[in-house]
């Protein structure tokens, strides 16, 4: 087996943390998997994985070589693209992430019809709601709401999304509409637990930052089950707009208080700024921005008095 081949085992078997599942994606036998590993080990002289009987860790060692493993055969890979002349043709294995909903909403219906339009190319998509790190992990292109916290990268703006508070009309229609952040306390109100908008929720008044603790009697573990009580008609929910832009515009759901919401958040399309793209990771970016930049629940509007 030459070196290559080696660094592609060892990256399968550290993204996978096991080499029996590393041997199916390879189609090889775990035996291989296993002596391709320890002889890539035994030349470099360091540990690489840490294994147990229950798991496989990558080392600190492992760590470094491996981002270096991924950068080198993306290397391999551009250059014999383009000597081939293939470098016009989309193809290969792309690794996306987005945040679950947000995947599940916008980005897996673009990944469809990429696929659809570019057959030489398969995707790997991380719908997940912690961060990722895009060289650390392996990913090609990520889809992020907020500040962007990775250096290193290319970021297109897409679109922004706002912090907005809803509940059903009719639920308005019965307790009545809240004119200020403070008028909150009188309400019923909804909040997850797998959000950051749980714990404060922030607003500004004119120059003047408004405060409020939510104290709920109903509390769930993600936004949408949030989503759900208030489209019921139980109270009042914080959300990301996106999250709500259907039920708002099927009138299941009303936005207040949009004259004290806070800047809205951008979403960027980013990835790693290396020298050159493969032709599959700007098809897909391109596809991606043109796609999400002109979706109407990530387009800039005025907001409705609240």
């Amino acid at each position: 087996m030459d070196r290559f081949q080696e660094m592609q085992v060892f990256i399968a078997v550290s993204e996978a943390r096991s080499f029996a599942k590393a041997a199916r994606k390879l189609n090889m036998s775990a035996p291989s998997v296993t002596r391709a590993v320890a002889a890539l080990e035994k030349r470099i002289g360091a540990l690489l994985l840490s294994r147990t009987t229950r798991s496989v860790h990558v080392s600190e060692a492992g760590q470094r070589y491996l981002e270096d493993c991924r950068r080198i055969l993306a290397e391999l890979e551009e250059a014999e693209d383009s000597a081939s002349g293939s470098i016009a043709e989309p193809a290969g294995h792309l690794t996306i992430t987005a945040s679950q909903l947000f995947g599940e909403l916008f980005v897996i219906p673009v990944v469809v019809d990429y696929l659809a339009a570019f057959p030489g190319v398969s995707i790997n998509a991380l719908l997940l709601d912690r961060l990722t790190h895009l060289s650390e992990e392996g990913i090609d292109v990520a889809v992020r709401i907020g500040h962007l916290p990775e250096s290193g990268q290319h970021a297109v703006r897409v679109g922004e999304v706002r912090r907005v508070v809803c509940a059903s009309p009719a639920y308005l229609d019965a307790h009545g509409r809240p004119q200020h952040p403070s008028d909150l306390q009188r309400h019923r109100l909804i909040v997850s637990d797998a959000s950051t908008l749980v714990r404060r929720w922030d607003f500004q008044d004119g120059a003047k930052p408004v405060y409020f603790e939510p104290d709920s009697r109903l509390t769930v573990s993600a936004n949408q089950p949030a989503i759900s009580a208030a489209s019921l008609g139980w109270g009042l929910t914080r959300v990301l707009s996106y999250q709500v832009a259907g039920k708002v515009a099927a009138g299941e759901l009303e936005i207040v208080l949009s004259d004290f919401e806070l800047v809205p958040l951008p979403v960027h399309v980013c990835y790693q700024g290396e020298r050159k793209m493969s032709a599959k990771v700007r098809s897909f970016v391109d596809f991606c921005v043109e796609r999400l930049s002109r979706h109407p629940a990530l387009v800039a509007t005025d907001k409705a008095p609240g």
